[in-house]
C-alpha cells in the first residue's frame, strides 16, 4: 500500500512538471511575440527558446492562436506570428531569404541559420574555437554531403580524363584554370580587377591600369599557388609541408609581417564583422592543424575532403591572416588528384560566402556554406561544358619533355654570365633522343622568349634571379 501511494506521488509530481513546463514555455514564446513589433517566424523564435522542440513549439503557437492571443500571417516559412494586440496590415519585413541571392537554392536549415546570422553582431552571442567540432567528425563515418549529394557532385564533375594519371585533366585545362580560380578567389577578398585585367596579368605580365599594387600582387600570388599544386599533384597531401607552401605563396608581399607567412599564427587575431574569437595560444593552434589535416587524409571520397577543408581550415584560422584563400585552393586539391573538374568559385556572391563562413564560425553550422558550396561546383562545371569543346590539346612534345623543358631554362636563367642559346643546344644534344632535338630545341626556345614575372614560379626562377638575367640579355 505504501508502493502505492508513493507510485501516486510521483506520478503526480511528473504531471505538475509537466504541467509547469507547458505554462512556462506557452508564457515565454507569447512573451517574445508581444516583444515584438514586426513579428516573429517559427524559426526566429525556436532561437530564441533553443529548450523547446520544433513540434512542441508549433503545438503552443496554435492554442495560442485558438485562445486568440496571437494572430497568424503568411504562409510556409516565412509565416509570421504577432501579438493580437498589434496591427498587422502593414507590410510584412524582408524575409532573410530575400536580401540572400535568390538563384541559391537552400535548405530548411539554411535558412534558420541566415536568420541568426543577419541579426546585428550586438545580438549574437560571442563564442570561441569549439574542438568537439572537429574531433566529433569521425573520417568515412561523418558525412558533411549526404551520399545523395555526392553522387551528384561527382557526376557533375566528371571528366574524361577520370582514368588517367592524377592531375591529367588540371594540368590540360592549366591556363584556363590560373585566370578563373586566381580571380574568383581574389575578387571574394575585394579584389576590382576584371576577369580580362587577370588574364592579360597572368598571360602577358601586364599589370591593370589604376589598380593597387596590392591587388596585382594579390593575382600572381594566387597563380603561383595554383601552379605549385598543378605542378606537384603526385606527391601533395595534406600536411603540413603542402599547407605551409600554399600558404606562403598566396601571402608573399601580402602581409604586415614577412615572418608570418606559410608560417603558424602566434598571436590572437579577430575576425571582422563577426563575434567569434579563433584560438590565440601556438601550441592549441598547431595541435588543432594536426588534427585537422591528420582526419582530412583519412577522408576517401574526393567531395567530403574537400568541402571538409573548406569548413575547418577557416574556423580554425592557423594563419595571420589568408586562412580562406588558403582553404579555397587546397580544397581543389582532391579535385585536380582525382581528374575532378575544379572548383572555381566562378560568380561565387561575396555576401553569400561571407555569411556561409559565419556560420561555421560562429555556430559550428555547415548547411549554409554545403548548400553554397554545391551551387558553385555547379556553376564551375557549367563553365567547364562551356568551355570545353575550346579546350586546346595539350602539345605531346611539351607534355613528354615538360620537367626536362623547365629545367633546362632555370639552368639558363640563373647562370645570367653563359649563352642562353648555347645552352640550351648543349642541354639539348646531352639529354634528347636526335630525331626530336630540333623540335625540343624550338619549345625551349619558344618558352624563353615568353618568359615574364608572372610565371617564373612555374620554373623555380626567384625574382631577383630573373633581373639580373634579363639584365645581362638585355631583355
Amino acid at each position: 500500500m505504501a508502493q502505492f501511494h508513493k507510485l501516486r506521488h510521483n506520478c503526480a509530481i511528473i504531471l505538475l512538471n509537466g504541467a509547469n513546463f507547458v505554462m512556462s514555455s506557452t508564457i515565454n514564446l507569447l512573451s517574445s511575440i508581444q516583444a515584438s513589433k514586426s513579428g516573429l517566424t517559427l524559426a526566429e523564435l525556436l532561437i530564441e527558446h533553443p529548450d523547446i522542440a520544433r513540434r512542441t513549439a508549433q503545438r503552443f503557437i496554435a492554442k495560442l492562436i485558438k485562445n486568440g492571443q496571437v494572430t497568424a500571417l503568411g504562409a510556409g516559412r516565412a509565416r509570421r506570428y504577432f501579438s493580437a494586440g498589434i496591427q498587422t496590415d502593414k507590410p510584412i519585413p524582408s524575409t532573410t531569404r530575400d536580401i540572400f541571392p535568390s538563384f541559391i537554392p537552400l535548405s530548411a536549415d539554411s535558412q534558420d541559420i541566415l536568420i541568426y546570422i543577419d541579426q546585428s553582431p550586438e545580438a549574437r552571442k560571442p563564442v570561441g574555437y569549439q574542438r568537439d567540432f572537429l574531433d566529433a567528425y569521425s573520417p568515412n563515418e561523418t558525412w558533411y554531403l549526404s551520399d545523395s549529394l555526392r553522387r551528384q557532385l561527382h557526376k557533375m564533375g566528371r571528366t574524361a580524363d577520370t582514368d588517367q594519371p592524377a592531375g591529367t585533366y588540371s594540368r590540360a585545362i592549366l591556363n584556363r584554370l590560373l585566370i578563373d580560380l586566381s580571380w574568383a578567389s581574389s575578387n571574394l577578398e575585394g579584389n576590382t580587377y576584371s576577369r580580362l585585367d587577370t588574364r592579360e596579368l597572368i598571360e602577358h605580365g601586364t599589370a591593370a591600369r589604376g589598380k593597387a599594387a596590392i591587388e596585382t600582387q594579390m593575382i600572381l600570388n594566387h597563380k603561383t599557388a595554383i601552379e605549385l599544386l598543378v605542378e606537384n599533384i603526385d606527391s601533395a597531401e595534406f600536411n603540413r609541408y603542402t599547407l605551409m607552401n600554399l600558404h606562403s605563396a598566396l601571402a608573399e608581399n601580402l602581409l604586415p609581417n614577412p615572418a608570418d607567412e606559410g608560417r603558424i599564427r602566434q598571436h590572437a587575431v579577430d575576425i571582422g564583422k563577426s563575434i567569434y574569437h579563433p584560438l590565440s595560444t601556438p601550441q592549441q593552434i598547431q595541435d588543432a592543424l594536426d588534427a585537422l589535416l591528420d582526419k582530412a587524409n583519412q577522408i576517401r571520397d574526393p567531395f567530403e575532403q574537400s568541402f571538409f577543408i573548406m569548413v575547418h581550415l577557416p574556423y580554425l584560422q592557423p594563419f595571420a591572416d589568408i586562412n580562406k584563400r588558403t582553404s579555397r585552393l587546397a580544397a581543389n586539391l582532391p579535385l585536380f588528384r582525382a581528374n575532378l573538374c575544379p572548383l572555381t568559385f566562378l560568380d561565387v556572391p561575396d555576401q553569400a560566402y561571407s555569411r556561409a563562413t559565419l556560420a561555421v564560425y560562429e555556430m559550428t553550422r555547415v548547411e549554409l556554406l554545403r548548400d553554397l558550396y554545391v551551387w558553385a561546383y555547379e556553376r564551375s562545371t557549367q563553365e567547364y561544358l562551356a568551355i570545353k569543346q575550346d579546350l586546346a590539346e595539350p602539345d605531346p612534345l611539351r607534355l613528354a619533355w615538360r620537367d626536362f623543358i623547365k629545367q633546362t631554362i632555370r639552368e639558363v636563367i640563373i647562370h645570367p654570365e653563359s649563352d642562353p642559346f648555347a645552352s640550351i643546344q648543349q642541354s639539348v644534344i646531352e639529354h634528347i633522343p636526335e630525331f626530336e632535338q630540333s623540335n625540343v630545341q624550338a619549345l625551349i626556345i619558344d618558352e624563353l622568349r615568353r618568359l615574364h614575372e608572372g610565371v617564373l614560379a612555374r620554373y623555380g626562377v626567384r625574382m631577383s634571379e630573373y633581373t639580373v638575367w634579363k639584365a645581362a640579355h638585355g631583355r
